[in-house]
This record gives structure tokens, sequence and C-alpha cells, in this order.
């Protein structure tokens, strides 16, 4: 039965339990307050008879001697689809992306409270990135693997499972004692974590009609593209205010509410519950996490290595190769895969699996440059530039409404051009920045950035899901979220790298064409002398003054390598409308072939 709002029979809410505890909530702090709160909305649990799964049944219609009117049962399956039968589709939507969105804040609050860790436990700078590696390597592994998993042991027993596993390992986090407690707790995180997007993802698809799923992407966005830009302020607060692991701790009030809402308004369709699953395959797990695990080490430690020029890299390199050549024949050949790429067949799944690994290079380099910008050129702390680069968010959270408004009344092709064509076009701005500039400069680009990026997300996600089957939906679901965050890692990688490149060939660039014996340069040395002879003495001040201008010429190149970096995104950007038109005409809100 459709969902009824307020339908007769329904329990009134125990309203007069409320105001004793408001009388004791003014009275308490803030944490207690939100102790409270917490406690109380799991207590109420009257408060949600409304949306209750088994609602009043509704009047009888017609009489036992009266022949009831023919009518389609795919009228019915479109209306309102199996997964949401009985439950608001938006208390399924507000239930994911609380899973979602902490899931993707919790990798940007971890990157900002590294150094704080890396003290805390006793690491140097560079063991302690294994905290990031480690998890980003098991959230991989389990992205693809979701759907089987999802088939073998139910959905919601599944991502409840996965959302507990995060929830209590987020307290091992914060509670770390060392850096090998920490990083097994990390692990653990990650594969905790890993299948929540998809799993998230595939839900929401489901549990809306075709017509509104445009809608329901924006709110999954919410979580997936908002999140990496509050992480950093969110993060540099809570480090900064209390501790680095109040950013692990944060997780456990959100969890235990999501893990609530979760066991309460989600339910398994049938083909879920009625799922005949075939045997693991091993051999494919076996090289799915040789070549994530090489991918990820690699990625994450190349540019320390001087990638090539490392032996280990090299080798690394070719396990990855050999693994991944291995795992796309047997993902193709095999009659019972566990993950099946002949989903690629589809051609708007495999264009749009394409873009959104060109997407997430795009996006997580913004959003990994930025920040350094304004920590490495301006001297900002890590909380102030957070502050810095937050308007991004706003701009997202303004543009959800608008495309889940317009995505079921313009064709998503010309959505995606005018949000790759405005994130190009900043990209290019960004591309002018110097080093006087204000931290107001660079606002309304910023803003107008994030609300590009609505525009780019959620078209999209339902242009390659609008020509499958709800069955292929877990699925494609893993893969889809794989490229995504494959591309986010090479996107983050390639930038550091280029950042360091770039700035040593402007540097050498800059140097040729000032040579010391120049004009320019004995000008600005005798400058520079004169102003530091009060604190150094006429006769020291020649190493000092050299110092200075060699730290003003490394902050020249390292000015320029941001230049080059932004405007080769830029480039990107233009390239990615070209592919946009790739894809085929999905007409708003209609269903696919076969759709349930």
């Amino acid at each position: 039965m459709p969902y009824v709002p307020n339908g007769g029979g329904q329990r009134s809410p125990k309203w007069g339990n409320l105001f004793p505890f408001c009388r004791i909530y003014l009275q308490a702090g803030s944490f207690a307050r939100l102790a409270l709160l917490l406690c109380w909305f799991l207590a109420s649990e009257s408060l949600f008879d409304e949306l209750d799964e088994d609602p009043a049944p509704m009047p009888p219609v017609a009489t036992m001697t009266e022949a009831p009117a023919e009518q389609p049962s795919s009228i019915v399956g479109a209306a309102v689809p199996e997964a949401a039968i009985g439950v608001n589709p938006w208390m399924i939507a507000a239930s994911v992306m609380l899973a979602t969105f902490m899931e993707v804040l919790d990798t940007a609050i971890a990157s900002v409270a590294l150094p704080y860790i890396a003290g805390s436990l006793s690491a140097s700078n560079d063991e302690a990135t294994w905290v990031l590696t480690s998890y980003l390597v098991a959230n991989a592994i389990v992205l693809p693997a979701s759907n089987w998993l999802s088939l073998k042991f139910g959905r919601k027993r599944f991502l409840l499972t996965c959302v507990a596993i995060f929830t209590v390992s987020s307290f091992m986090c914060g509670a770390a004692p060392s850096l090998i407690f920490m990083l097994i707790a990390r692990v653990v995180q990650g594969a905790g974590g890993g299948a929540l997007q998809p799993l998230s993802q595939s839900i929401l698809l489901e549990s809306f009609p075709p017509a509104r799923r445009g809608a329901a992407m924006a709110v999954f966005a919410f979580g997936v593209v908002v999140a990496p830009v509050l992480g950093p302020t969110l993060g540099g607060w809570l480090t900064d205010t209390y501790s680095w692991r109040y950013a692990f701790y944060i997780n456990i009030p959100v969890g235990i509410l999501a893990f609530y809402m979760i066991n309460r308004f989600i339910k398994d369709p049938s083909y879920i519950r009625n799922a005949k699953v075939s045997k693991f395959d091993g051999r494919g797990f076996a090289a799915l996490v040789l070549w994530i695990g090489c991918l990820q080490i690699v990625l994450d430690k190349g540019q320390e290595d001087d990638w090539f020029g490392a032996v280990w890299i090299r080798w690394a390199v070719l396990v990855l190769v050999a693994s991944l050549v291995y795992f796309i024949h047997r993902s193709w050949t095999a009659k019972a895969p566990l993950v099946n790429l002949k989903i690629l067949k589809d051609r708007n799944f495999a264009v749009g699996c394409g873009l959104i690994a060109l997407f997430g290079v795009a996006i997580y380099s913004t959003i990994t440059l930025l920040p350094l910008f304004y920590q490495e050129l301006l001297g900002y702390t890590a909380f102030t530039a957070g502050i810095a680069v937050f308007p991004r968010g706003v701009g997202s959270i303004f543009g959800m409404p608008v495309i889940g408004f317009l995505s079921n009344k313009v064709d998503a092709r010309y959505l995606m051009t005018f949000g790759f064509m405005v994130f190009g076009i900043c990209c290019l701005y960004f591309g002018n920045v110097t080093l006087d500039i204000s931290p107001m400069t660079l606002f309304w680009p910023v803003i107008i950035t994030g609300f590009a990026l609505s525009f780019v997300f959620v078209p999209i996600t339902t242009q390659a899901y609008g020509t499958l089957r709800n069955e292929q939906m877990g699925n494609a679901s893993g893969l889809f979220n794989l490229v995504r965050n494959v591309g986010g890692s090479i996107g983050i990688s390639v930038a550091q790298t280029l950042l360091i490149r770039r700035s040593a060939f402007h540097q050498n660039d800059i140097i040729n064409h000032v040579p010391q014996t120049g004009i320019w340069f004995q000008n600005s040395l005798k400058a520079t002398q004169q102003a530091l002879t009060p604190s150094f003495g006429k006769s020291n001040t020649l190493l000092p003054a050299q110092s200075a201008l060699y730290q003003r010429l490394q902050q020249q190149a390292l000015l320029w390598s941001f230049v080059d970096v932004f405007r080769w995104l830029s480039v990107l950007c233009f390239v990615c409308l070209a592919v946009v038109w790739l894809f085929k005409k999905v007409k708003p809100g209609r269903a696919p072939a076969g759709a349930h």
C-alpha cells in the first residue's frame, strides 16, 4: 500500500513527555544536550508512527459483488516503487544520506588531522600517511564486492552491519594508543565504509519513481560533493578546539542515528529477498585486491619515491597491470563473476563511468589544490584555509534543489554542459591568481564552482542509470562508485606531482631569465641588503638577503605551478563537454525498459 500521511488509526506523538525533557535540556551543557537529543529521538518512536511500514488499512472502495476495475500493475509499480511501499521515500533518502555523508566526511577530516595524529602517536609524517592509504585501499576493495555481499546476506542487513562496523571502528580510531592500532582500526573502518556509497545510491534509485530520481540524486550528491568541502573546516575546528580524536568520535552519534533510521525505514525488495546467489568468486576478488591495493599505494607513495625511479614501484606497477588484466578478463568471461563488467555494454552506463572518472579527477584536484594554495603561499592555517573554501559547500547546497527541480524538465546533457562549462571557466579564473589576492577575491568563484558541481554529478548519475533495470543497480552502483574513487585518487596524485615538477621547472626558467649577474637581480639584492642592515649589520647581510630572494623565487615558482594545474583542469572540463554528448538521450522521468 502506498504511503498515506496521517492515516486513520495512527497514534498521536506523546508530546506531554517533551516538557520535562526541555527543562533538563536547558540546564545541560553542549555535549550533554547532544546526547539528550539523541536519546529522546531514539526513545520517542511514536513520533514516526505516521511513517510506519504497516499503515492503517484504507477503507474499502467496492463491495464483494462489485468487480474491481482492471489496472495495469506497471502503473502502480511506476508510481510507488516496491522498496518504498508504506514508507515515505524522503525518510529513506535521509537515512542513507546520513551514512554516505558520514563516510565521505571522514576521509577529509582525517587528512586535516594527519600532522596531529603523527605527533600524538610518535610517528613521522610519512608513516602517518598510511592512516589515509590503509583506509582508501580497504574502502576501494569493498566497493565492487558490495553487490554480491548484499545479495548474499540481504541488503538491509549488510548495510546495518557496515554502519555498525564503521561506527565502532571510528571509536577505535579515536582511542588508538599507537600507530599500529590506528592502522588496523582504519582498515576495519574502510571495509565498513566501502559499501555505504553504492548501497545508498542503489537504495535511493529504487525507492523513488523515475520521475523523481533527479531529486533523489540531489540528496545523495549532498553527501558526496558537500562532505569533502566541509571536512577540512570541521576537522580543523575539532582538532584546534578539542583534539584530533574528536574527528573520529563525531561519527559515533551520526552512526547511531543512521543505524536507527535504516533499521526503521528501509526494507529489501523482492528480487533481493528471493535472489539465488552464486558461489563467491575468490579468484576475481584476489585480483581485485591486488590491483586496487597496488594502484592506491603507488598513487600515494609514488611522488615520495620518484615514481619509476624506485624499483619497488616498477614491480608494483607490473603486479597492478597483470592483476587488472586478469580481473577484466575474468569479470567479462566468467559465468558468475564478482563484478559483471558486461553491464558496460550499455552505452549510457559506459559513458557515465568514463565521465564520472574525469569528474573525480577535476573535483578532487580542486578540493586538494585550493587549501594548499592558501596554506603554502598565503600562510593560512588549516582551519582558516577550510573557511576560505567553505563557500563551495554553500554553492552546492543552493544548487541541489535547483537541479532537483530541473532534472525532470530539461535534457540532462544540457545540464551537464552548463555545469562543465561554468566549472571550466572558474578554473580558468583560478589560473590568474597572484600572491596579492585577498580572502574575498575567490569568494564568488568558489561559490559558483560549488553551484556548477550540482549540475554535473546529478545528471551524470541519472543518465548512467537511466537505461538500467533495478536488478542491475547494485552491480552498476559498485562499479560506478569505484571508478569515481579511482579517478579522484588519480587526480589528487597527479595534481600533487604536477605542483612539485612544475615548480622545479618554473624555478629553473626564472633563473635562466634572471641571471645573478643581471641588473635586476643585483638591484633586488642591494635593496634587500639595505632593508636587513638594521637587523644583521652592514657586513652580515649578504647571506640573509640571498636567502630571502631564494624564498621569493620559490614562492613565484610554486605560484606558477598552481596556475598551470588550474588551467589544465579547465582544459579537462572543456574536454568533458564533448564526452557529455556521447550519452543517448533519456527522456526525463521515464523508466528504463523492463523496470519494475
